[in-house]
């Protein structure tokens, strides 16, 4: 079946990666994906979503991607391997599970990409120039706004197109910039103006009830932001030391970029001129274009808001630059996952980039500019996929210590047992919190890449006259689960509260119950329907083959060392010197 490699061909294509990044570069990348657009647009959107409580959304959705990270760390310690996201499903449950969170992952980073550009042109759209103003029309960009953006996509591919080492260092400059402006920004506006008159105006601390903070969490960009954790593992192939590198790049950018999220949310909720506020009827009424810039444009901050501008340009740039180095990864997993022609599974051996796969992502972001021209619209859409995307993990990481127990892990908690249903709870509720039809909606985008799956699962061995049927039938069985969740939350968000968007079938707080006991149900299924298939024999004998490599590169090293240890008459050496051994 297309699902199976031999260890040989993996090795081979990953030999041409570099493992040129360390600690801090791997901790750059990940904060340099969460710190984005969504600094820029967040907490004016989460705001007019959940009012002052967006604040508790920001710490929600960092407890819900701390949670789910936990179990992704382990995972990509165990499988340092480019594309690492859109791997661990196939290792657990083969084809069908594996395919369909890896298209769920895909979707959800690769859109991203086009919404870095698309909000650095929509804050573009606030400057004093008439020509500036046409890229905007208030809900999405302008023609002439997409070709901008276009052009901004552009430059990221050929950002990526060189080398990783020049990725490596240009992000974690712009890294370093991306830190220090929404800091500076946060701390200008509590010093120009703190009205915590806000927080009891325009409906009190939660103007919407408590439901709209959850929603704020799904479809606020609170999970686009946090999504950024997966970027270091997604570079994995490329870490100098997986094992300790990666927890730390994960976790640690989650925990600063929280500090800095809720600063930036508590900077703008008193930074609002409290005559703007009633004007506007409350906080959703707000509407601005440029939010942190506009308000520091209105408490006279001209030098912030100029900074607001450049940087407009280079957080989202230094995100959408990220997220075009790890989505060719991510289609490098595919390819390699047996779902995408060989092209994408070619990497420059120069460059040490993933060129085909690069060049396909482009394309695909291209569409989504296309179809999508708004940050919002592209919030939501890649919010609840992200969502999705995530339960593949806490299902994945036990699968596999129930399936191959013996497999080195440099990253294992022992209260892995208790985090991982909790991460798959916080999961379905996070896509319930997703409101109906969105979550139907992006459900259904799961379902448009089944063909691909079929293509390569049925279609193509049929061409060649082969009969998958007997091979395909584990693979059906071990991602029934998946399946079956993914239409029994369409109908649970169908069915919901009224608050959550649905028909109020089901009635408040028995629906949150109701998604809590769905999570457990279907993570128990998940873990007990694993299997040892192909893909997981095939890089259980990679891992080995490797680790087998590099005692017998231990033990040359060591015997070179012995034989130039002696210093009697019987030390032979060579007359320049030099120790030299046949090993």
């Amino acid at each position: 079946m297309s699902t199976t490699k031999t260890p040989s061909a993996e090795q081979g294509s990953h030999s041409n990666y570099r493992r040129s990044l360390g600690t801090i570069a791997l901790t750059a990348t990940g904060l340099g994906s969460i710190i984005g657009s969504g600094w820029l647009f967040g907490a004016e959107r989460a705001a007019a979503i959940a009012g002052p409580a967006a604040i508790l959304a920001w710490v929600i959705g960092a407890v819900v991607a701390l949670t789910i990270a936990l179990t992704y760390t382990e995972l990509g310690s165990m499988f340092p391997k480019a594309g690492g996201m859109v791997r661990y499903g196939q290792y657990s449950h083969g084809s069908l599970a594996g395919y369909l969170a890896a298209w769920a992952n895909w979707i959800a980073i690769v859109s991203v990409i086009p919404g870095e550009a698309t909000a650095s042109v929509q804050y573009m759209s606030s400057w004093d120039f008439g020509w500036a103003q046409a890229l905007y029309d208030g809900k999405e960009l302008t023609g002439t706004g997409v070709a901008l953006a276009s052009v901004l996509l552009i430059f990221y591919f050929f950002l990526n197109w060189f080398a990783i080492t020049l990725f490596a260092k240009t992000n974690t400059a712009i890294t370093v910039f991306k830190v220090v402006v929404p800091i500076l920004t946060a701390s200008a506006l509590m010093i120009a103006h703190f009205d915590t008159g806000n927080i009891k105006d325009a409906g009190g601390f939660t103007p919407n009830g408590w439901s709209s903070v959850f929603t704020a969490v799904a479809v606020s960009g609170i999970v686009w932001a946090y999504n950024g954790f997966q970027s270091p593992l997604n570079l994995a192939a490329e870490a100098r030391n997986p094992g300790r590198s990666l927890p730390k790049a994960v976790i640690g950018s989650i925990v600063i970029a929280l500090v800095i999220y809720v600063a930036l949310q508590v900077a703008f909720l008193m930074a609002v001129p409290g005559d703007k506020l009633s004007a506007s009827g409350g906080w959703a009424g707000l509407g601005y274009n440029s939010p942190l810039a506009d308000l520091a444009i209105a408490w006279g901050l001209n030098w912030l808001a100029m900074l607001l501008y450049a940087d407009a340009f280079i957080s989202p740039s230094g995100t959408g630059m990220i997220y075009a180095a790890t989505t060719s990864r991510m289609i490098h997993g595919v390819q390699e996952n047996g779902h995408l022609p060989g092209i994408f599974g070619k990497v420059d051996k120069k460059t040490g980039v993933p060129r085909p796969a690069l060049v396909l992502n482009l394309v695909i972001a291209f569409l989504f500019l296309a179809v999508f021209r708004g940050w919002g619209s592209l919030a939501e859409i890649v919010s609840v996929a992200t969502v999705i995307s995530y339960i593949t993990g806490p299902v994945a990481v036990m699968s596999l210590r129930r399936l191959a127990p013996g497999l080195k892990r440099p990253v294992q908690l022992k209260v892995m047992p208790v985090i991982a249903p909790i991460a798959m709870v916080f999961g379905s509720l996070v896509l319930y919190w997703g409101r109906w039809p969105l979550t139907g909606k992006v459900i259904l985008i799961m379902a448009v890449g089944l063909p691909v799956w079929a293509w390569y699962e049925i279609g193509k061995p049929l061409s060649q006259g082969r009969k998958p049927w007997a091979e395909l039938r584990p693979h059906l069985k071990a991602g029934a689960w998946m399946v079956t969740y993914l239409l029994v939350m369409a109908v649970v968000s169908y069915a919901g509260g009224k608050e959550f968007g649905g028909k109020g079938y089901l009635p408040e707080g028995v629906d949150i119950v109701v998604v809590v006991l769905i999570g457990l149900a279907f993570y128990f299924w998940g873990v007990r329907s694993s299997w040892r298939n192909p893909s997981l024999v095939a890089v259980e004998a990679e891992i080995q083959a490797a680790e087998q490599a590099e005692e017998s590169a231990e033990k040359a090293t060591v015997g070179a060392q012995r034989s130039g240890e002696g210093d009697g008459p019987d030390d032979e050496r060579p007359s320049d010197g030099k120790v030299r051994s046949d090993a």
